[in-house]
């Protein structure tokens, strides 16, 4: 079965930074190529940030390109999201998915941007 379990969201200042964790079991994590995908109140699902199966390659959405990094620890089968100068058009709720589309996702954590 498989598990996406994120962690470490937060309330935070605008200009403030946080790091996501998404612990992954039930497939072989390090085949798969891994998204972020976030979900603002009222919207839907959006891309954020993808990285390849090794970790050499990562693709972000143009809004958060320069601020954000994703990368992955495959001995750990964790996903990271490390979030700087955040804006208050970054609250949402984060989810690590398997796909771009978020089909495949975990339970979220809460990030919320304001002072």
């Amino acid at each position: 079965e498989v598990q996406l379990v994120e962690s470490g969201g937060g309330l935070v200042q605008p200009g403030g930074s946080l790091t996501l964790s998404c612990a992954a079991s039930g497939f072989h994590f390090s085949d798969v190529v891994m998204h972020w995908v976030r979900q603002a109140p009222g919207k839907g699902l959006d891309w954020v940030a993808g990285i390849s199966s090794l970790g050499g390659t990562t693709t972000y959405t143009s809004s958060v390109k320069g601020r954000f990094t994703v990368s992955r620890d495959n001995a750990k089968n964790t996903l990271y999201l490390q979030m700087n100068s955040l804006k208050p058009e970054d609250t949402a709720v984060y989810y690590c998915a398997k796909d771009f589309q978020g089909a495949i996702r975990g339970q979220g954590t809460q990030v919320t941007v304001s002072s």
